[in-house]
Order: structure tokens, then C-alpha cells, then sequence
């Protein structure tokens, strides 16, 4: 090949292409019905994810007086610390479930300086009030699952004056961490959605900035056929899109043998020896 030949894949690639025929073979969860069915049951303990909360705000650096878009707000786990620091906060999810338990659990805190909005990333954002540079800060925490990837940074951008700040997992899904992957024989096959953004940014002329932070899951099972299957329903949701039709079939073999050396009982349940660690991947960057 000569040199006039030679394209580098990492400047040929069209990263949000690849992204929007990833989302075809996902699992679909943009169904607004799916996430109202699920806030019914959505534990709102703000320590219980302190951790994640804490360190998010520690690297976003979210001024008291500055307004806030929380675009996928769900039941609040940013929206509301931020108002309590005494930011005005845009809060927006498709969901009417999610919306309303955060509502009712702000009401409760006697939290103000929030606007709810029933928004979605595809809608008309202009339309709800939410136009070009009309907040500080816009935050996309864990809720970018969208079909076009580059649009819904795009539209962040748009709507920030000072910064945008979002996570995305940094292992293969958010409920699969790598060492799951290794143990299903599905090395190699780990998603890193937050690559892709990355990737989409500097393509947009950005450069951001990237942290990690950890979040440990411990899981516990009342018998051992429930661990296996919701580890198996885990590895096979990561692993769509990425490993064979064999790698697939051969993954309940694989996690069996494993959990049989890896359950331990506690207080009568089931549950790992060690906790597994999933990895959020922070990107933060200055508005175009």
C-alpha cells in the first residue's frame, strides 16, 4: 500500500454512525412507560448513593448561585443536592414517574428552585424554555442513552454558558463490570460508551476532560438459580452487539462454574465474595 493510500481508522471512523448501529442491537429503554413502571419501586436515599453524588459535584465544581440543566433527572440524585446548595435547578426526564418522586421527596426535604419539566432528548427543547445558553451548567448524569449520541452532546453544548459535565459507563454497561465480562468469557467485548463520546466531542472541536468514578455493587440472592440468572441476563445484555452467537450460548456454563467458587452466605442470603466494581466515566467540558 502506498502512503496516499493510508487513512488512519481513528480520523476515518464516523464515531456517531458506529453509535447509532450499536443502539439497534441494544436492548431499547426509551420507552417513557418502562422508566414510569420502575420509579414506583426506585429506593430515594440520597446516601445511599453518596459516593457517585459526591465525587459527580466534587469534579463538576457547580457554583451555589449558578442555574443547572439536569437533562435525565430521574428521581433527583443530583437535581436535588444542587438546589439544597442553592442553585436554580432545570430538572428534565421523559418519565412522569420518575418526575413525581422526585416532587413528592423535595416537598418533603422543603427543597424550592427547581423547575420540572416532562422533557425528552428528542423533543423540542426551545419549545419548554430551555434555548441556547439559558444555564450555567447543563449535567447529563447516567441518562445519555440515546439513539444519536452527537445530537444529544450537541444540544448540552447549546444550552450552557459556562460547562457541561456528564457521565457515561467506563466499563461495558452500567450493571456489567469488566471482571464479569472475563469470568463469561466476553473478554474484549467491553462497550466503553464513554470512548465514543470522546471521540465525538474532539471530532466537534472539544477537548474534555476525563475522571473515573467507581461505584461498587453488592448484590444479594435468595438462592442460587436467581444470582445466576441475573448475572447471565447482565453479561448477555453487555455483551449484544459485540460477541458471537458461541460466546453468547456459552456464557450460563461459564458464570455457573464461577459462582459455585464465588457465593458466599450472609445474614442467610447469597452474595459475591468480593463486590463487583462498575465505572462511570465523568467528561466535562467549555461550551463551544
Amino acid at each position: 500500500m502506498s502512503n496516499d493510500e493510508f487513512i488512519p481508522s481513528l480520523i476515518a471512523t464516523d464515531w456517531n454512525e458506529e453509535w447509532k448501529k450499536l443502539q439497534v442491537v441494544r436492548e431499547k429503554t426509551d420507552d417513557s412507560t418502562i422508566w414510569d413502571a420502575k420509579a414506583k419501586s426506585f429506593p430515594v436515599k440520597h446516601g445511599s448513593q453518596e459516593g457517585y453524588v459526591a465525587e459527580f459535584l466534587r469534579l463538576a465544581g457547580i457554583e451555589a448561585h449558578e442555574t443547572v440543566l439536569d437533562m435525565g433527572c430521574g428521581t433527583g440524585a443530583l437535581a436535588t443536592p444542587l438546589a439544597l446548595q442553592g442553585c436554580d435547578v432545570i430538572a428534565c426526564d421523559f418519565s412522569q414517574g420518575m418526575l413525581d418522586v422526585m416532587i413528592a421527596d423535595q416537598q418533603n426535604l422543603g427543597v424550592s428552585g427547581v423547575d420540572f419539566k416532562l422533557m425528552s432528548w428528542s423533543d423540542d427543547w426551545a419549545s419548554f424554555g430551555v434555548g441556547p445558553k439559558c444555564v450555567d451548567v447543563a449535567i447529563a448524569s447516567r441518562s445519555i442513552a440515546t439513539c444519536d449520541l452527537r445530537d444529544s452532546l450537541e444540544r448540552l453544548d447549546r444550552v450552557a454558558k459556562r460547562r457541561v459535565c456528564i457521565t457515561l459507563p467506563g466499563s461495558s454497561s452500567p450493571r456489567c463490570d469488566d471482571d464479569l465480562l472475563l469470568r463469561a468469557g466476553l473478554e474484549g467485548h467491553v462497550g466503553h460508551d464513554f470512548l465514543y463520546a470522546f471521540n465525538i466531542l474532539i471530532q466537534m472541536g472539544v477537548k474534555p476532560e476525563v475522571a473515573y468514578i467507581p461505584n461498587t455493587r453488592i448484590e444479594r440472592f435468595d438462592t442460587f438459580d436467581e444470582a445466576l440468572d441475573k448475572f447471565v441476563t447482565v453479561a448477555k445484555e453487555a455483551a449484544r452487539g459485540y460477541a458471537s452467537v458461541e460466546q453468547i450460548e456459552s456464557i450460563p456454563d461459564r458464570l455457573r462454574n464461577w459462582l459455585e467458587d464465588s457465593l458466599i452466605e450472609v445474614d442467610g442470603m447469597l452474595q459475591l465474595a468480593e463486590p463487583r466494581n462498575v465505572v462511570w466515566a465523568f467528561l466535562a467540558w467549555k461550551p463551544r
